[in-house]
């Protein structure tokens, strides 16, 4: 049995904090690869375009023989939710044991998903710890407890472990403020998706 986890998101854009988490979970869990998932449609952002964001995957990870960026949202009309694309991915990759990354905050609202508590049983969360913020391992732990036992409440089940990822103070959001104001994005991201947000003028007031 194939053991893929995937790693959804809007990564507007791909960051090294992105990279370095899906490297982690490739090797703590011993997965066979990693599914990189960009929402078309996300419920609560608007994103810059879907294409300049997979364009930026793929530069981003085109390298690595484990990552791989999938298109099946491309032509998803309405709004991208996670039950879906995890459906439409098992159809592609059967007898595959599946593993899904996200962010402690992210996984903090499972309960609160479309269809939250059918999707928290079928696959395993690999929960990273906030990228920005104070808490302690045993912290993050005891949020992931307390999203499971509202789950067990609601007779439904969860598998997750934390990922031992170190703290990294880059995020999607820090990297377009320095690009509005114009500060240098060398070294928040790979030199790839640094000269495609500079050639394509985005995040800016001249963006495409």
């Amino acid at each position: 049995m194939h053991r893929i986890a995937i790693f959804g998101g809007t990564f507007d854009p791909i960051h090294w904090g992105h990279l370095l988490l899906a490297e982690t979970a490739l090797h703590q869990v011993a997965l066979d690869r990693v599914i990189w998932l960009p929402s078309l449609n996300p419920p609560h952002k608007q994103p810059v375009h879907f294409q300049h964001r997979i364009e930026m995957l793929q530069r981003a990870t085109a390298d690595h023989p484990a990552f791989s960026v999938s298109l099946i949202e491309l032509n998803r009309s309405g709004k991208s939710y996670a039950i879906n694309s995890l459906i439409d991915l098992s159809a592609v990759y059967p007898n595959t044991h599946w593993y899904w990354i996200v962010g402690l905050d992210a996984f903090q609202t499972l309960p609160r998903w479309y269809r939250g508590h059918e999707i928290a049983q079928m696959c395993d969360w690999l929960i990273a710890p906030r990228q920005l913020g104070g808490e302690t391992i045993a912290q993050s732990e005891s949020i992931c407890k307390q999203v499971e036992q509202h789950l067990e409440n609601q007779s439904s089940t969860v598998r997750w472990q934390s990922l031992n990822i170190p703290l990294v103070g880059v995020s999607s959001s820090l990297v377009r403020q320095f690009v509005c104001v114009g500060r240098s994005i060398r070294y928040l991201v790979p030199e790839s998706v640094r000269s495609y947000i500079s050639d394509h003028h985005l995040y800016t007031n001249e963006s495409e």
